[in-house]
């Protein structure tokens, strides 16, 4: 994927170059090359967000594979845990009160 960031900023220099050697040679009026570039630049920053969206989802996805295979306890599973120990204590100290 940063492959194809890269690709589509090297493809945004040539396009840019491109449209003003196509005003230069009255292909295209000056305007006509500004709106043309200003429309390639929103595409490929939108292209941009959503590559680099999908690779942060990439990414994370991969860190919760490799956290679950290796076994390591995530911070919703620790608060769980250790809610559970508090109802524990508080069941058993309820339990020790009432046995008095």
């Amino acid at each position: 994927m940063l492959t194809g960031i890269g690709l589509a900023l090297i493809a945004k220099d040539e396009v840019e170059d491109l449209a003003k050697e196509l005003v230069t040679k009255g292909k295209m009026s000056e305007d006509e090359g500004t709106k043309f570039f200003e429309e390639l630049q929103k595409d490929l920053q939108k292209r941009y967000e959503e590559t680099q969206k999908k690779l942060e989802d990439r990414v994370q996805q991969t860190v919760k594979d490799f956290m679950k295979k290796a076994d390591v306890v995530t911070g919703d599973e620790l608060k769980g845990l250790k809610k559970e120990i508090r109802e524990l204590k508080k069941a058993i100290s309820e339990g020790s009160d009432t046995a008095k």
